[in-house]
């Protein structure tokens, strides 16, 4: 991808958390990726694989203590985030980049109306007055499909659906470049995940902005997103467009994932689960972390790190399978 067509692109990131009488926590390994404009990656894995942590260190909220960012960069629009200062990087964040968190009820202040809310930042980060704020904020939950009259009405007015249409509402009031939405429809129910989710992809087309949607549904994965990064205990480890992810998977661990799939089609009485657990963060086993749960495991994958390979134009894989002279 030429630089022109970037706009996000995060080079050998490593965050890691101290935890006092646990040892370190090797929450996100030496990432790289890069998502380009108007363009949505989905990033998927189990609950521990590093997803959340990845989007906080892009949104530099990682908790510190007990967080750090080891190293790597994060190069957004051309300039490396982890060199901003705090003044910088507030003006970046809710105005160029925005998130939508997992759950709705704690991401509103639940006593203030939905509408001065949506209207704090748009004046925070805006030269507009607090009328023109106020009709910002009502023009937005329109664009959500909620009644503009509603923007009195407080968090506890509306229904699961509708908080996460205000929270999106937010983060899209200053028309950010970068969308980040964790799990974002985690805890709605099937039919308004569908609504919400479409809503997302209609607005994300209209406003032309990229977004990094984290999730463990490759059903939504399908539905709204361009390119996938698979994660597995801090590594991406396989990355690549969505068709060719869906036709041709090629790490073990991403085989493992479609095969715990139900497949409508077949009649099958059992699934094909992933043998053993995903490893505790404390103690990633030594090599590749996936060797201990891997079918197609070799004596090597315990002694050493796989490097990021690409096998095809725009598919990498962090296998020990795809190496040359791995044997």
């Amino acid at each position: 991808m030429d630089n022109k067509k970037k706009l996000i692109e995060i080079k050998d990131l490593t965050i890691h958390f101290i935890v006092e009488g646990e040892g370190i926590v090797r929450a996100v390994e030496d990432m790289n990726l890069e998502i380009g404009k108007g363009e949505t990656l989905g990033l998927v894995g189990e609950t521990g694989a590093g997803k959340t942590t990845t989007a906080l260190g892009i949104m530099q909220l990682v908790p510190n203590p007990p967080g750090k960012i080891v190293s790597g960069e994060i190069i957004f629009e051309g300039e490396n985030l982890l060199t901003k200062s705090p003044a910088e990087l507030r003006k970046v964040r809710g105005n160029k980049i925005s998130m939508i968190f997992q759950d709705p009820m704690t991401s509103l202040n639940p006593v203030m109306t939905v509408g001065d809310q949506i209207a704090e930042v748009v004046k925070l980060h805006q030269k507009v007055n607090a009328a023109q704020a106020i009709e910002r904020a009502k023009e937005m939950l329109e664009k959500v499909g909620i009644p503009p009259d509603r923007s009195k009405e407080y968090p506890h007015q509306f229904s699961g659906g509708m908080r996460q249409r205000v929270v999106i509402a937010i983060a899209l009031a200053c028309n950010p470049t970068l969308l980040i939405a964790d799990e974002p429809t985690t805890a709605l129910d099937v039919t308004i995940q569908a609504q919400v989710l479409t809503l997302m992809k209609n607005l994300k087309e209209e406003f032309e902005t990229s977004m990094l949607l984290i999730t463990h549904d490759l059903g939504v994965v399908a539905e709204v997103c361009d390119k996938v990064a698979i994660m597995y205990a801090g590594n991406v480890i396989e990355y690549t467009d969505k068709k060719r992810l869906f036709t041709e998977p090629k790490h073990p661990y991403t085989l493992g994932l479609f095969g715990s799939i139900p497949d409508a089609e077949e009649d099958e009485e059992r699934l094909n689960p992933i043998k053993g657990l995903m490893p505790d963060p404390t103690n990633v086993p030594s090599g590749c972390p996936f060797h201990p749960r891997c079918p197609k495991v070799m004596s090597i994958c315990s002694e050493r790190k796989p490097n990021n390979t690409e096998i095809e134009l725009g598919h990498f894989v962090k296998c020990l399978l795809f190496e040359e002279g791995v044997k």
